[in-house]
């Protein structure tokens, strides 16, 4: 399979953005990946300003991939493998609305996708809870400030870098080594 040029967005929200973005971008398939902020009521929202959780935004990441290469369905497979969808607004010590599990969809088709996966996972006990990932409809994006794009790629070292993302993305390339780029 080759590039076809035709790309469809998925808005992914699961904890902290660097660490979605970290593993998206390696995942073959994705042309690009945005982190952002998604699901708010402010406009133009700042990291401070999400950070404090008044503005309803979670962090998200935009994905822009080639489905023909790796389909909505195996790009939720990798989402819901790599954070804890089971915890409501929260993820290990991020803790706020803005680190919700939730699913911005682009499309009916994606809707009813996520909504089939939930389904399935819950249905086999994939998890010791019940999934509380939210499915809403595609809503406004900001990008996030330029400094959070390939924030771990710039990163590495940095602390939280090191000690949340790093182990993220190890489990991503173990599980889904015949995925990476």
């Amino acid at each position: 399979m080759g590039n076809t040029g035709k790309f469809e967005l998925a808005t992914l929200g699961g904890g902290c953005f660097w660490c979605l973005e970290a593993i998206f971008v390696r995942l073959r398939g994705v042309a690009t990946t945005v982190s952002g902020y998604c699901g708010g009521n402010a406009i133009n929202p700042s990291y401070p300003a999400v950070c404090e959780g008044n503005t309803g935004h979670a962090e998200v990441v935009q994905v822009k991939f080639e489905p023909a290469l790796v389909s909505y369905h195996k790009l939720l497979e990798v989402f819901f493998a790599i954070h804890d969808p089971t915890t409501r607004n929260r993820q290990g010590y991020d803790i706020g609305t803005q680190y919700r599990s939730v699913i911005f969809t682009h499309s009916d088709v994606q809707a009813r996708t996520a909504v089939e996966t939930i389904a399935a996972l819950n249905t086999a006990h994939v998890y010791n809870n019940p999934i509380v990932t939210e499915v809403l409809a595609s809503e406004a994006f900001y990008p996030a400030e330029d400094y959070h794009q390939s924030y771990f790629s710039n990163n590495t070292d940095q602390p939280y870098c090191q000690a949340v993302v790093a182990p993220k993305l190890e489990m991503f390339l173990k599980k889904f080594g015949d995925r990476n780029k």
